[in-house]
């Protein structure tokens, strides 16, 4: 096969030899889409969507198992800690909701899991009802590129239990709640605003009802918001606030403005004064970004202020480096490089990695000749994201007040390079409750300082995640700290020399996820900020979920693996950082760059934060990758070629790379026929494996991200398209379905919810079924996207990013981001076919059980796991539904009694036999079985029941209107143990009950009891 489709691609190239992009001829104009923000009402409409969907699912009890991992957690945004019991306190996720715990971090309660939006900026809780008055504060506020809005305020007084919504829903993001300590009706609030566009929703707004109606009382223009908010410890009518002015795009992120400042109020938040006027000590102009804000209890005069000040830097007086530099090379004239001496020429293009191919000599002619310019060479080593990466900006800057705010003082000389061009993911600062010089900030790192700020010391370890973003400093012992960050919880009791890790629950936030075909099969995933992990889709039951291997780091990105070996990975980190693994051998010994040609001269790429790589199923040697333009590669990664040119809109200014690919996929019934789609709006086919494209987007709505476009598993013209306009704060869900390759489009998931979609897959069983990912959870429709139905059996409505369809275990593995990976068996989804749905009832195949003597066994230890064999079965309709395990002489053995609703409905059994039947089931089984058996005494187990013994039974399954159907069940007989001298091939036994089992059924021991 691999020799067929070799030549194939190599009769393609002779014929065409030239890239080309096709422009379709439409008889319509474009469809105009106005990328306006959704409203709030939309949004409450979109909620109540969703529960209506999750209402009338034919799904809701396919159940989702968790498997993890738990290693690396996800992204914390605040912390509340009961002073006084500080082994309670509560942590809230960026888009993993919030978790209770009462034992210091050794296990967590979920409390957030089903309300509107997951995503969280700011937790306050009221430790004078017991924790049990909690108010959230929704949508994260560290506006990074996957922070969720919310929809304003929730408030519980049952320690989460139950939520009542409370208004500010078109807040979007909140960065600050705080609570009057002793009027519990009075709250204030940080509302940051709209992530993408502009609002008038933001600013400081107070209630004193409890939240039934609000008050703006700080506001200054619908691109400047609260960020954060501090109380006088002793007159709560003393307030003081950071307003924050940004505007962020898809490509560009202004981080800064002459709007951001610090106001205090003297009247409870009624009215506010600027304190960060010009002689105030504190930065002015644009360059002011993000502020945060910490009062010192006992003395209020002092106060501290973190400042993201994007002022650029004067530039350091530092000799140049031998040899020639960049910086040099950047106004460097022709004849001034053409005095150079090839040796000095020839050791920069080293240092800078320059092709093998360029030396002196050719730049020195290419130059001659006009071929080429300097600027040229210098373009070559920039890259296009450098803006981003390094850009010389002041950064973190720690001012301390010690007159209540008049007047400022930065308390430090040198840089503090802990944010670099990114503080407005950061921007908050901490002061130890029982001493003044006694600061915590962070950024990257974690610094303390302990003279005022003069003077910083890193105090995370190896074991604490990067990138800080909650602390708690206990009041009474200021060594004990609890840490947020990017991966997850960590205490320290020894002002930060050691750390625990409080990582047992699943927060990962997955970007993209893969699978292999060992057996059981692997997960693969790459996580913010987290790198690329993998690890066993089938984790122990009633065991802790097990560890996953980490085998790439940075941002993880997409993932593919060779099915031929399952250990050949392609991945990478950010804005294309791929490579080719082994990930059974570690270290950088088995990685191979995947280096997209390009040559001097040539425009930069542009590689999206998360970009595409596919590899081809019909040929695993053959692997696609996107740039701004598509790449393919025959032999593995070692090399690439360009076969097309800009396949986007050319891309636009900014200091986030956009005009790139973001989606490339192969259609599994045709090798080469490839479909491509940019976060600028545009979707491609290329019929001939990627030689010529031909635009197919002017019929879609224009202008939004193409998160997905999917090729059919079971039609060759069939592909399908989601599209994405998060980054306009709009979130209305764009999918649409071409049965022709593109040359037209049908709206499809007409009624799915104001949620944004992230993906789209077809089942590879039934073509009738398509699953979706929204920022919200999973979407199931059973007629092409007629109709959709919520499927969320156990899973959290958290961010979907990827999902995807095992083909041979027929499981849907989810890639959420917030809640790590969820695994439900969508065997009996498949099978849900219109005539089968038509149906009264219906019964599935039931797997064959075999039959165990431990049956009935009672630990007099620990209370005996109950046993469970799940009977499927169809209804249409909901009621009260007998299902009947028979004899095949309609003997009743057992009757059980389900609570049945429209779809798939699971009753559970625990192979045991009614006592009544027990006279008449033993008669039976002794006028069955063989001459040769001995009696059956149909005996009661340790725990009273008697249990059904091996043989060939029925189940009748009948419906409260009588419609009735059966299914054969076979309960298996055990396999003879061997000889006690022959060689068990058994496993060997891992936990004290199978060592038990063990010792009874392999060496015929019993436990003396």
């Amino acid at each position: 096969m691999k020799k067929i489709l070799f030549l194939v691609l190599v009769s393609m190239s002779a014929s065409l030899t030239t890239s080309a992009q096709k422009k379709k001829k439409t008889t319509a104009p474009p469809p105009s889409t106005t990328l306006s923000a959704t409203s709030a009402a939309d949004r409450t409409k979109g909620y109540e969507q969703r529960q209506k969907l999750d209402k009338v699912s034919l799904l809701n009890n396919v159940k989702f198992r968790a498997i993890g991992p738990t290693d690396m957690s996800g992204r914390v945004v605040d912390l509340d800690v009961n002073d006084a019991n500080p082994t309670q306190f509560y942590v809230a996720y960026a888009s993993g909701g919030l978790w209770r715990t009462d034992n210091n971090g050794m296990s967590f309660t979920p409390l957030f899991d089903n309300e509107s939006t997951m995503s969280i900026g700011d937790i306050a809780v009221d430790w004078k009802t017991n924790g049990q008055t909690i108010w959230v504060g929704t949508g994260e506020n560290n506006s990074s590129r996957s922070s969720y809005s919310g929809d304003g305020v929730y408030k519980s007084t049952n320690g989460g239990k139950t939520w009542q919504h409370v208004g500010l829903e078109d807040t979007h993001h909140i960065g600050q709640v705080i609570l009057h300590p002793s009027d519990p009706n009075t709250v204030w609030v940080a509302a940051l605003g709209h992530l993408y566009s502009p609002n008038v929703e933001r600013g400081v707004y107070k209630t004193t009802d409890g939240g039934k109606t609000w008050a703006k009382t700080l506001f200054v223009d619908d691109q400047t918001g609260a960020i954060d908010l501090d109380i006088h410890p002793t007159n709560p009518n003393v307030l003081f606030a950071s307003m924050w002015h940004k505007e962020r795009s898809a490509w560009n992120f202004v981080e800064g403005g002459k709007t951001s400042g610090i106001y205090q109020s003297t009247d409870g938040g009624n009215t506010w004064q600027l304190l960060s006027t010009a002689g105030s000590g504190l930065p002015q102009g644009e360059g002011v970004g993000r502020i945060g804000l910490a009062i010192y209890p006992k003395d209020p005069g002092i106060m501290y202020a973190f400042v993201d000040n994007q002022d650029k830097r004067k530039p350091e007086d530092k000799k140049d480096d031998e040899g020639l530099t960049l910086k040099q090379l950047k106004d460097m004239k022709v004849e001034d490089f053409m005095e150079l001496s090839d040796l000095v020429i020839n050791e920069f293009l080293d240092k800078s990695n320059f092709p093998e191919k360029n030396s002196a000599k050719q730049l020195k002619d290419d130059l001659k000749s006009g071929k080429l310019k300097v600027k040229d060479i210098y373009d070559f080593v920039g890259g296009a994201n450098d803006d981003l990466i390094s850009a010389p900006v002041k950064g973190a800057e720690i001012y301390r007040t010690d007159d209540g705010g008049k007047s400022w003082k930065k308390t430090h000389d040198e840089p503090i390079d802990l944010v670099y061009t990114y503080g407005y993911y950061f921007g908050q600062i901490f002061v130890a409750p029982s001493d003044p010089d006694r600061i915590v900030t962070f950024g990257v790192p974690i610094l303390q300082s302990r003279d005022g700020g003069k003077t910083w010391k890193n105090v995370d370890k190896e074991n604490v995640h990067s990138d800080h973003h909650a602390l708690w400093i206990n009041p009474n012992n200021p060594d004990h700290m609890i840490n947020g960050n990017d991966g997850g919880v960590n205490v320290t009791y020894d002002s930060g020399k050691h750390w625990s890790h409080l990582n047992s629950e699943p927060l990962g936030q997955f970007y993209a996820i893969a699978v292999d075909m060992a057996k059981p099969y692997n997960v693969y995933g790459g996580l913010q900020d987290n790198g690329v992990w993998t690890g066993t889709s089938k984790p122990r039951e009633d065991a802790p979920l097990p560890e996953w291997k980490s085998i790439m780091g940075g941002d993880g990105m997409q993932v593919q693996v060779d099915w031929r070996d399952n250990r050949t990975v392609y991945t990478g980190f950010q804005f294309g950082n791929y490579f080719r693994l082994d990930k059974d051998k570690p270290g950088f010994g088995s990685m191979k760059r995947l280096v997209m040609p390009r040559g001097i001269g040539d425009p930069k790429l542009r590689f999206n934060w998360q970009a595409p790589i596919h590899l081809s199923r019909h040929n695993q040697d053959i692997v696609y990758f996107g740039s701004n333009k598509f790449h393919r590669s025959l032999d593995k990664g070692e090399t690439f070629e360009n076969l097309s040119d800009d396949l986007t809109k050319g891309g636009k200014e900014g200091d986030v790379p956009f005009g790139t690919l973001t989606t490339i996929d192969e259609s599994p019934k045709r090798f080469g026929l490839l479909y491509a789609g940019t976060d600028d709006g545009l979707a491609w086919v290329s019929k001939d494996a990627g030689y010529n494209w031909t635009k197919i987007s002017d019929a879609l709505p224009q202008n939004l991200w193409v998160s997905r476009l999917t090729a059919s598993a079971h039609d060759e013209g069939t592909v399908y398209a989601s599209l994405n306009g998060y980054r306009d704060d709009n979130f209305l869900p764009y999918l649409f379905a071409s049965t022709d390759y593109g040359q037209t489009w049908q709206a499809i998931g007409t009624d799915l919810p104001a949620e944004p979609i992230n993906v789209v897959k077809e089942d590879p069983v039934n073509a009738n079924i398509l699953y979706v990912g929204t920022d919200h959870g999973v979407y199931v429709s059973l007629d092409k996207g007629t109709s959709f139905m919520r499927m969320s059996g156990g899973l959290p409505a958290v961010a979907v990013h990827d999902l995807l369809v095992h083909p041979r275990d027929k499981e849907l593995v989810v890639g959420t981001h917030g809640r790590s990976i969820y695994i439900a068996d969508v065997s009996l989804v498949q099978q849900l076919a219109d005539t089968l749905r038509q149906k009264s009832v219906y019964a599935f195949t039931l797997d064959p059980v075999t039959y165990s003597e431990r049956w009935g066994r009672v630990n007099k230890y620990a209370e005996s796991k109950p046993l469970e064999y799940e009977i499927p079965y169809y209804t249409k309709t909901a009621g009260k539904t007998t299902l009947d395990i028979k004899t095949d002489k309609g003997i009743t053995l057992a009757s059980l009694t389900d609570d049945s609703e429209p779809g798939l409905n699971y009753a559970v059994w625990n192979y045991t036999v009614n006592p009544d039947a027990k006279t008449t089931y033993a008669q039976y089984l002794n006028e069955t079985k063989k001459k040769e058996d001995k009696e059956v005494k149909l005996e009661a187990a340790e725990d009273k029941n008697f249990y059904i013994r091996p043989g060939k039974y029925k189940v009748v399954v009948t419906t409260a209107n009588g419609a009735k159907t059966e299914q054969t069940l076979t309960i298996k007989a055990p396999e003879k143990r061997a000889s006690r001298r022959g060689i068990s091939t058994r496993p060997i036994p891992s936990t004290p009950g199978e060592w038990e089992e063990y010792m009874e059924e392999e060496l015929g021991m019993e436990e003396v009891k």
